[in-house]
């Protein structure tokens, strides 16, 4: 697994769709590459799972994949063990470079300002349209993936619902989510779901060191790790003493909800400076992946009234943070207004 740089803003870290390893989650690989060799693989999957643990890893490997083997009954792919294709394999290499005509990916892009969008828009999801209607570009196979299908708005998931409806004839969509119970039903009804765990530490370890090409030994790659949660895009967000402070404090403000103690809000605030992009991620993804298990848990006890006001707290948080980092807006009252949103849902 790999996390992106425009996440991370590490420009080392390599983007999902040039990283061709990948650490954990061997269940959900194996799933895929079954379904693709029996020569009936479902048109549409809905890879689910915290933030940063691999689902767009996971998709660009299975992407690369079906492109270089466009034959499911071939030799090569009945005998494959796993999804691999080399760095140096052309399709490979057109991947990671966003140049193969079989592949369509969908996710939030920048505006004529520079400024990263909030979400997707329709326009972007009815590009679906003329790719998967155009005449095919390599050995007939088309693959889109959505990264993630989470930020598409309501009219761009309409949109895709219309193609998921009626794909045509070798197609494969790969739909990313963090909060796969959040998408659309009609959307959910049409894919086959693959969940994918958080990492362990060791594997977290393995995959951050390889996305940085540092020592796994590293006393501060490992304790990032230990504070990840299972996610390698948080473990390289807390790579530094910072990153990693502001993720205690804001932990532990959540342990006390829905208690809130001002004085502490008002200095996490002050540590979320303007153009402090880390900063301002880390105190989000921290917030989460907290919120992500209270709402597995009520799930699981059948909670649904708290499960309804977790949910609708996760959608305003997702949108506040989307417009406080593309418009650079002041932090504070970000963290005000999460802490006691979350807190009124807590009670």
């Amino acid at each position: 697994m790999s996390a992106r740089s425009t996440q991370t803003d590490m420009p080392s870290v390599p983007h999902p769709r040039e990283t061709t390893s990948l650490y954990g989650h061997t269940a959900a690989e194996a799933a895929l590459l079954t379904a693709y060799k029996s020569g009936q693989i479902p048109h549409a999957w809905l890879i689910g799972g915290g933030q940063g643990i691999g689902k767009a890893t996971l998709a660009y490997r299975m992407a690369r994949f079906v492109l270089a083997h466009p034959d499911p009954s071939s030799v090569d792919v009945q005998q494959a063990s796993s999804l691999q294709v080399d760095a140096p394999h052309p399709v490979a290499r057109q991947v990671a470079a966003g140049s193969h005509g079989g592949l369509l990916t969908l996710e939030r892009t920048a505006n004529d300002k520079g400024v990263m969008r909030s979400v997707i828009t329709v326009d972007e999801s009815r590009e679906t349209i003329s790719f998967f209607g155009s005449t095919a570009a390599v050995a007939g196979w088309r693959v889109c993936i959505v990264d993630t299908v989470d930020e598409l708005n309501a009219n761009a998931s309409n949109a895709l619902l219309k193609i998921l409806e009626e794909p045509p004839s070798r197609s494969l969509f790969l739909l990313v989510s963090n909060m796969p119970s959040r998408v659309l039903a009609t959307i959910q009804s049409r894919c086959r779901k693959l969940s994918l765990r958080p990492l362990p530490a060791e594997e977290v370890v393995a995959a951050a060191a390889e996305a940085m090409q540092s020592d796994a030994a590293d006393p501060q790659l490992r304790e990032a790790a230990a504070a990840a949660d299972g996610s390698v895009a948080h473990a390289l967000t807390l790579m530094g003493g910072e990153a990693l402070g502001l993720q205690q404090r804001t932990a532990a403000l959540l342990d006390i909800l829905p208690r809130l103690d001002q004085r502490a809000l008002h200095t996490l605030g002050d540590a979320l400076s303007l153009n402090d992009r880390v900063a301002l991620r880390t105190f989000v993804e921290t917030v989460e992946r907290w919120l992500s298990a209270r709402l597995r848990a009520d799930e699981l006890q059948s909670n649904l009234p708290r499960l309804a006001r977790f949910a609708e707290v996760w959608e305003k948080i997702g949108k506040a943070a989307r417009e406080t980092e593309s418009f650079n807006l002041e932090r504070k009252p970000l963290v005000f207004s999460v802490f006691g949103w979350l807190a009124e849902a807590s009670a």
